[in-house]
């Protein structure tokens, strides 16, 4: 595959930049402050969960020892490895399945992203924390419903799950014949714990 190579200088890759399909992907602003809630380090090792084309995978591989990114598409799975290889990123490995099943015989993480989870937030929360108590999670949420779990979570777990939660909205500068117009995106949430 001939791909023309994108120098990275930092976090925060334009959307322009990674290769998409019809799989979903987390905008340029939202990752650049999920990403920078997961407080990375060099010696990380991340779950991306619900990795749809990657885009997030490849920001956190920049920046860390190992990125597990699970998809359940095959059409995702096959982005991400495009990606990947765009950006000369050897440490990022592709898992096609759904969390929480597709988690056991992978090293623990120290940090999860989780913008998806097909209705299994809690279970895939839980299964990760048996691995790692010590686990640092964001969460992108669109619905009031995955926020609505998350709330309950950290009230049954006050101890466990003090969380941070905030609503990002993001407009962007459209020129419409001589004027810039200001065209919004949805709100989504991140949930840190």
């Amino acid at each position: 595959m001939n791909m023309e190579q994108y120098e990275y200088n930092g976090l925060g890759i334009p959307d322009k930049e990674f290769i998409r399909g019809q799989i979903p992907m987390t905008k340029e602003n939202i990752r650049i402050l999920s990403v920078a809630k997961l407080h990375l380090k060099n010696d990380s090792v991340v779950y991306d969960i619900g990795a749809g084309t990657g885009s997030v995978t490849v920001e956190m591989a920049h920046m860390c020892k190992k990125v597990y990114a699970i998809e359940q598409k095959e059409e995702g799975c096959e982005l991400i490895l495009k990606n990947a290889e765009k950006f000369q990123l050897k440490n990022i490995e592709v898992c096609l399945g759904s969390a929480p099943d597709c988690l056991e015989g992978l090293e623990p993480p120290t940090h999860v992203f989780i913008g998806g989870s097909s209705g299994k937030l809690i279970t895939i929360i839980e299964e990760v924390r048996k691995k790692n108590p010590q686990t640092r999670f964001v969460v992108n949420a669109i619905t009031l419903e995955t926020i609505t779990t998350l709330l309950e979570l950290s009230k049954t777990n006050p101890g466990d799950y003090p969380m941070e939660i905030m609503e990002v909205s993001i407009a962007n500068g459209k020129m419409v014949g001589n004027y810039h117009m200001m065209q919004g995106e949805n709100p989504i949430y991140i949930a840190c714990f």
